[in-house]
């Protein structure tokens, strides 16, 4: 059965390929022998549909053209399916094959894997993996966990409009955001997505462990124009306070809050199992300090300490 599939992709792709002008579905199954000896024409279709999916899966450019009838016929052309000569050398293949094993999530390593096979049936030579063998251990890594990451990207690529609740770090419940999607960019372990916030006609920036339920795609073309660079992490940086701006004045438990304690430009003792922290910071640090909970108590200035008091109140009415 593999051989006979084969066998019909291969004709498929040929006829797609050696056409000049749209061929309908009628035409494909005349000139197909196992379009032919499909039992009906339902059955056709679905051997046609997935046929024609595993080939754009493969890497074909399939164009669908409609006549003046309506009716969809399809070609491959030559100068849409022709790439021009590669050449790596062996310290760029080995780049691209330790690039290949970073990423954990399914259907990008089944994707890595093919075009490494696809690059090297090309003719790119075989590189040692310093990975391999004594540093097996020590593999690098792209965390991908949250549910809402493949649509994303999918509709990143194809330039698609999605909805997604989404819950705010000052809200108790999530809300419906209507998001025009540019691209998705890992930050010290978490995935965020930049794009065009239809609802407030700005750009925004979303973490996706803070999408609830499924993503869902609409139809229709972006409203808004797509930056030719989209500086997601200088944004999320600055949200998070890694660009400090002012000096917070914080009370942390001893022995706690490590990681404030590495951002604290002054420590002071101040007896009872408490701590006085200096603690630079821009945008964000109320988020952060929730979540050292009761080992953290704002100072000042005055502004912080309401928002973290905010936090918490929204936090514990659930």
């Amino acid at each position: 059965m593999a051989i006979a599939k084969a066998e019909r992709l291969m004709n498929l792709a040929l006829c797609l390929l050696g056409t000049r002008r749209p061929l309908s579905k009628r035409e494909l199954k005349a000139s197909i022998e196992a379009y032919l000896e499909a039992g009906s024409e339902e059955s056709f279709n679905r051997m046609f549909e997935r046929d024609k999916d595993d080939l754009r899966e493969l890497g074909l450019v399939i164009e669908t053209v409609e006549n003046l009838d309506g009716d969809a016929g399809y070609l491959a052309r030559r100068d849409s399916n022709r790439l021009p000569a590669i050449t790596l050398d062996a310290e760029e293949a080995a780049a691209l094959g330790l690039a290949a094993k970073v990423w954990q999530q399914a259907r990008l390593a089944g994707a890595a894997s093919g075009a490494l096979q696809k690059l090297r049936a090309a003719g790119m030579p075989e590189a040692d993996d310093p990975y391999a063998t004594q540093h097996s251990a020590l593999e690098p890594r792209i965390p991908v966990h949250e549910a809402a990451f493949e649509p994303l990207m999918l509709a990143c690529r194809d330039r698609r409009p999605v909805v997604f609740d989404y819950r705010k770090a000052t809200a108790a419940r999530p809300e419906s955001r209507q998001v025009e999607p540019w691209t998705l960019e890992c930050w010290r372990g978490h995935w965020y997505l930049a794009g065009w916030d239809r609802d407030r006609g700005a750009e925004r920036v979303f973490r996706l462990s803070r999408i609830t339920g499924k993503v869902r795609s609409r139809a229709g073309a972006f409203t808004a124009e797509v930056p030719d660079v989209v500086t997601v992490r200088e944004t999320v940086e600055s949200w998070a306070g890694e660009t400090a701006t002012r000096s917070a004045l914080i009370k942390l438990r001893a022995g706690s809050g490590y990681p404030l304690r590495s951002r604290a430009s002054a420590v002071r003792e101040l007896g009872d199992g408490w701590d006085e922290l200096a603690i630079p910071y821009g945008h964000g640090l109320d988020a952060w300090l929730v979540e050292f909970g009761p080992d953290v108590v704002v100072l000042e200035p005055a502004d912080l300490r309401a928002d973290v008091v905010d936090r918490l109140r929204a936090v514990a009415k659930g």
